[in-house]
């Protein structure tokens, strides 16, 4: 018999998946394999662009390489805006989730065909997977609490666990594989995984009840008509206007690189958040308190951006740091193992996940233990930003020992990952959390895209730095990475108290 399941109508005493209800270990599982999928494929992107056509690879310089990067791992993130919207207004999150999965393993497969129109298919497939699956499926587990449900916090940090797992075995499994065998091989295992996770998911959708079933709606009929008729001119529009660009560029009647489109994708990101929060704060028929929410969100939304813009390089710039400068090699006892007398640098892509199934927990318990005392959410993401800086203070040394034919040793990464992973856990999980708490149930799906819409910017200036890899001497790049992360959270720490006001009551 079927557990029962928390819905966004409210709690039950559900407490079947370690005091939590019995949808979340669905959820955990799909969220696992779905990072399984995606940490696999990016412990071995940028080593795949950058690699010589010889090797498997596509060739690319640095500059080049970085910017590709850059474009997919921001638009992955940024599609979670659009496929929030789509589930809101039209589908709901669990077939979101759903339809999200079985693109994301289309385009894995698609990545294993030799040939660069089947890649850049695949990127857009998984693009489009990534944004209806990401933020759906962080929804649906806020739809599983009460918003006052004590347990929500340690929830969401369980939730992060099952991402880490899958992010801690994909660089074992898909980087060997990967970088011993072939690159499309690595790629392959990657939508195996994504696979697995969607059998699972529809195996086990019964325990999520009503919670993300049906598109959200507002006691105004008429509105959310509106509201999806809006919706279906904007997706009209930018299909059209995608397409028109495309067909431009592929006749020739404009010119189109990975560097132009790049560029110009920041300002697109830029000027999305601008009108995204215009019309969450001035303009949209929203309640003051919503109004306000959306304000606090905004501190947030700016704070996390910041954050990934350090974080995520480490499959950008500190991948290459870790192929290029760090030394890797493995006794004879283990490279008889390992067939080769490196370990592959795609490994220290599970360091970061590694630590965060270690310790999270201890987080959990430690906001739990705290009570009242325990640090609003600004002033967590504050901690987060200032362990980013310091876990780029660590590689700053380590650049300048990596001169030349000289090697930097391997624990100064594992030590910037460490820091790295003691920001994450005051920041991600905890903005995963406050995004539900703050964002209107109309609008659950979307607002937790905007949510992401801020790791799509994170991520688009992390492959930004990578593009300067070649180009800018790398203490420069690596401190000035630490200095502009340890001043935002300087200045985050002290607008902390008013955001707090904001949220109306909501930490």
């Amino acid at each position: 018999m079927p557990s029962t399941v928390t819905t966004a109508s409210g709690p039950t005493a559900d407490r079947s998946f370690f005091g939590h209800p019995r949808g979340l270990a669905t959820l955990f599982m799909t969220e696992m394999w779905e990072r399984f999928s995606y940490y696999g494929m990016r412990a071995i992107l940028i080593y795949y662009l950058t690699s010589t056509i010889a090797r498997g690879g596509m060739g690319f310089a640095d500059s080049k390489a970085g910017a590709v990067y850059g474009l997919y791992t921001a638009l992955v993130y940024l599609m979670a805006l659009g496929g929030g919207w789509i589930a809101d207004l039209f589908i709901g999150q669990q077939r979101a989730v759903l339809y999200g999965g079985i693109l994301i393993t289309a385009g894995e497969f698609c990545l294993m065909a030799p040939s660069t129109t089947f890649f850049y298919v695949a990127l857009v497939l998984l693009m489009a997977g990534t944004g209806f699956l990401k933020g759906n499926v962080s929804t649906i587990v806020g739809q599983l609490y009460s918003r006052e449900d004590p347990r929500r916090d340690s929830g969401f940090s369980i939730f992060y666990m099952g991402i880490n797992i899958g992010a801690f075995l994909s660089p074992i499994f898909c980087g060997y594989v990967g970088e011993h065998f072939s690159w499309r091989l690595g790629f392959g295992l990657c939508g195996v995984g994504m696979l697995a996770g969607v059998v699972q998911y529809v195996l086990t959708l019964r325990y999520l009840g009503d919670a993300g079933r049906l598109p959200a709606k507002s006691e105004n009929p008429a509105k959310d008509r509106e509201h999806k008729r809006t919706a279906v001119v904007a997706l009209t529009a930018s299909g059209a206007v995608l397409l028109l660009v495309g067909l431009l560029g592929a006749t020739g009647v404009i010119h189109l690189d990975a560097n132009i489109v790049s560029a110009a994708l920041g300002w697109c990101l830029l000027g999305i958040s601008a009108l995204v929060f215009a019309w969450l704060i001035f303009f949209g028929d929203w309640t003051a308190e919503e109004r306000k929410r959306s304000a606090a969100i905004l501190v947030l939304f700016i704070a996390s951006a910041l954050f990934w813009a350090a974080f995520e390089q480490a499959g950008s710039s500190l991948s290459l740091f870790a192929e290029r400068n760090t030394n890797r090699h493995v006794p004879g006892f283990i490279a008889s193992i390992l067939r080769q007398n490196e370990f592959p640098a795609s490994w220290y892509q599970f360091v970061q996940p590694a630590f965060v199934i270690a310790l999270a927990p201890v987080f959990a318990w430690l906001w739990l233990r705290m009570g009242k005392h325990e640090p609003s959410s600004p002033a967590k993401f504050s901690a987060g930003l200032f362990f980013g800086g310091a876990a780029f203070v660590v590689m700053v040394p380590a650049a300048m020992i990596a001169t030349g034919s000289a090697m930097a040793g391997p624990l100064w990464l594992v030590l910037c990952y460490l820091l790295q992973t003691l920001g994450e856990l005051c920041l991600s999980p905890v903005g995963l959390s406050a995004m539900t708490k703050l964002a209107p149930e109309r609008a659950a799906g979307f607002m937790m895209g905007i949510w992401f819409l801020s790791i799509s910017i994170g991520n688009w200036l992390a492959g930004e730095a990578a593009s300067l890899y070649s180009s800018m001497p790398l203490p420069q790049l690596f401190g000035s990475v630490a200095v502009f992360s340890i001043v935002a959270a300087v200045i985050l720490l002290a607008v902390a108290r008013p955001t707090v006001r904001l949220m109306g009551g909501v930490n």
